[in-house]
């Protein structure tokens, strides 16, 4: 009995030495595997983990760099930067919006404009991003959130850099705006390999020069290393790396002819494209009615978007890139130098004109009744006869028309450094086959030609396409690229790289062919449609005026008393000047203005005055209420 209770104990005090065996070896292993974890992060993961913790605690935060400036051919600024205060509200960081932005509103002014924009750009953008229901806060408003800041977590005070259009609307077809980036934005900077250098940013070009010259423009963004605390608090600056300010650019454009320019339309729309005949750099372009760039900067308002975008004037159009309109009776002058270099006319050829053309049984009428008799290549150009034209057209053909007009740029994007130029249309039976589906309707029909040779028909040019003829023809037939930038200063070493003139092509002009149309346009303006516009000038100049249907009469007198404003022929006139050696050239188009020599035509006389001589208008140009029982366009 005993020996059993004594085997018993000895069986019991084995299994207690096994399991405290196993106990030792578990905790043996246990604190092997906490030393070698250990010895694995504090020697061989130290590297990572020390980058790991000072990640933690210091933050790179962007530093936006200053937007390069814009300024004109004389130095005016035309864009710029200034610094101010905005209120922020990170929404990811507010738990209650609504009752965040009425408490702010309680103790700073926040207009339910503010908020109107503030739920717009929450609308755009993403809810980590800190986003503006304040800007230009003043030194009061400041100091008065900065003492109840403790209430308000998630919103800041935060200084910003805004884009300023010192001379208001004055060239902002030219210049364009900044915009709040986008997604559709962002996939451009990604594409250009910016997306760092985008960090920090909130605005972008979006039209114009801003948007052309964006990466010139935008500079390079800086960093600053800021140590942080547990609660994300800023303690202390580490280090900096200073932003670099985008390059400057220097404008071919004179802003005071600008101005004259956009004053001499009044409230009339229109455009107008002045070039330097021997370089291409843009002097004036113009677009009316205009629109103020500074209201997007902050993002528009609700109220002021609709206003510009459901005008009927439609301001946001830029008229002098994107309109399309017949050219009228300035394309007489090109259909005369293509006679001559085609060996379809002479100057001293003549027809008879009875005041109409018959093709095919139908009558192209002519603007004056009873015709204009015996008529040469001069007197067709002087007092436009139509007839002369009908004629030559319809023994060019719409093809030899086609390539010699496209010779001079018309229907295709002239390449001004501007984005979204338009291409026209300039007709031919190719065009037309692209045109339309329909068999019936991609034939070309001889009797179409016809109209085209007075610049109806189909055609359809840009301004700016209008005035690259215009100043080829001053140039004797050397065409430049438009272009608006001078020069780039770069902003680190002051150096300036120019924009070099890029003439594009020289064509096989006879110089002969080009003095017969100039000399025809000389007389325009000396005894012709734009005589009474140039009356008692201080130089010569050549020119030709324009009318452009907006509809068809089918046939009836053009009375334009008895039409609405918008069915009204456009005025066009196209001129240069002096016209020996020309330092100007240009195209006028008055929307719905009626007769060239009337609306258009005064515009340009006031635009030569100034820049030929200095002469600073009094005001908008008169209409020439007697150029209407003359002319003949």
């Amino acid at each position: 009995m005993r020996r059993s209770a004594l085997n018993t104990r000895d069986r019991e005090l084995d299994r207690f030495r096994f399991r405290l065996a196993v106990a030792a070896v578990a905790v043996v292993l246990s604190f092997s595997t906490l030393i070698g974890r250990f010895v694995y992060l504090q020697i061989f993961q130290h590297e990572y983990f020390t980058t790991r913790a000072e990640d933690n605690r210091i933050s790179l935060v962007p530093i936006v760099p200053n937007r390069g400036v814009i300024v004109d051919r004389s130095g005016t600024v035309l864009a710029r930067n200034y610094s101010a205060f905005t209120l922020e509200i990170t929404p990811s960081k507010v738990p209650d919006l609504d009752a965040t932005i009425d408490a702010l509103g309680q103790l700073i002014e926040v207009l339910p404009k503010d908020r109107k924009r503030f739920r717009k750009l929450l609308e755009e953008s993403k809810t980590f991003e800190s986003l503006p229901i304040r800007t230009r806060l003043s030194d009061q408003e400041v100091a008065k959130f900065a003492a109840n800041r403790f209430r308000f977590p998630g919103v800041e005070v935060r200084a910003r850099l805004f884009r300023q259009y010192p001379l208001g609307e004055v060239a902002s077809h030219a210049l364009g705006y900044i915009g709040r980036i986008n997604k559709r934005d962002l996939e451009v900077i990604d594409d250009n390999g910016q997306l760092a250098n985008y960090k920090g940013t909130d605005h972008i070009g979006k039209t114009g020069l801003e948007q052309k010259y964006e990466f010139q423009l935008h500079g390079e963004a800086g960093y600053e290393q800021v140590e942080i605390d547990a609660g994300g608090r800023a303690v202390r600056s580490l280090a900096r790396t200073a932003p670099v300010t985008g390059n400057n650019l220097t404008l071919t454009l004179d802003v005071k002819l600008q101005q004259i320019t956009e004053k001499a339309f009044g409230d009339r729309r229109g455009a107008l494209v002045a070039i330097e005949p021997s370089t291409g750099g843009i002097l004036a372009l113009v677009s009316t009615p205009t629109y103020d760039p500074n209201l997007f900067v902050d993002g528009i308002r609700t109220d002021d978007w609709d206003l510009l975008n459901n005008s009927p004037d439609k301001p946001l159009v830029n008229r002098a890139l994107n309109g399309a309109y017949p050219p009228g009776s300035t394309f007489k002058p090109l259909m005369a130098l293509a006679a001559l270099e085609l060996g379809k006319r002479t100057a001293s050829q003549t027809i008879s004109d009875p005041g109409f053309f018959n093709f095919g049984g139908h009558h192209f009428r002519d603007d004056k009744k009873g015709g204009h008799g015996t008529v040469d290549m001069y007197k067709s150009i002087v007092h436009s006869c139509d007839t002369y034209y009908y004629m030559l057209a319809n023994d060019m053909g719409i093809d030899n028309i086609a390539r010699f007009m496209g010779s001079l740029g018309l229907g295709s994007r002239t390449g001004i450094d501007i984005e979204g130029e338009s291409e026209g249309v300039l007709p031919s039976q190719e065009w037309k086959k692209r045109r339309f589906k329909r068999p019936e309707q991609q034939k070309w029909y001889a009797g179409e030609t016809i109209s085209i040779g007075i610049g109806q028909g189909y055609n359809a040019y840009t301004p700016i396409q209008l005035a690259q003829a215009m100043a080829t023809i001053a140039n004797d037939g050397v065409m430049y690229r438009p272009h608006l930038v001078r020069y780039i200063t770069d902003s680190k070493t002051g150096a300036k790289t120019y924009i070099e003139p890029q003439p594009l092509r020289t064509l096989p002009w006879k110089p002969q062919n080009i003095e017969i149309i100039k000399k025809a346009m000389i007389g325009v303006n000396k005894e012709g449609t734009g005589a009474r516009a140039f009356a008692g000038a201080a130089y010569e100049s050549a020119g030709k005026t324009g009318t452009a249907q907006v509809f068809s009469l089918k046939g009836a007198d053009y009375k334009a008393g008895k039409l609405k404003q918008e069915l009204r022929d456009h005025a066009l006139f196209i001129a240069f000047a002096p016209a020996d050696k020309p330092k100007i050239a240009l195209v006028v188009l008055v929307e719905n203005g009626g007769f060239g020599a009337q609306s258009a035509a005064p515009i340009a006389r006031m635009v030569f005055d100034y820049y030929l001589l200095g002469k600073l208008p009094k005001g908008p140009a008169q209409e020439d209420e007697a150029a209407e029982e003359e002319e003949g366009e």
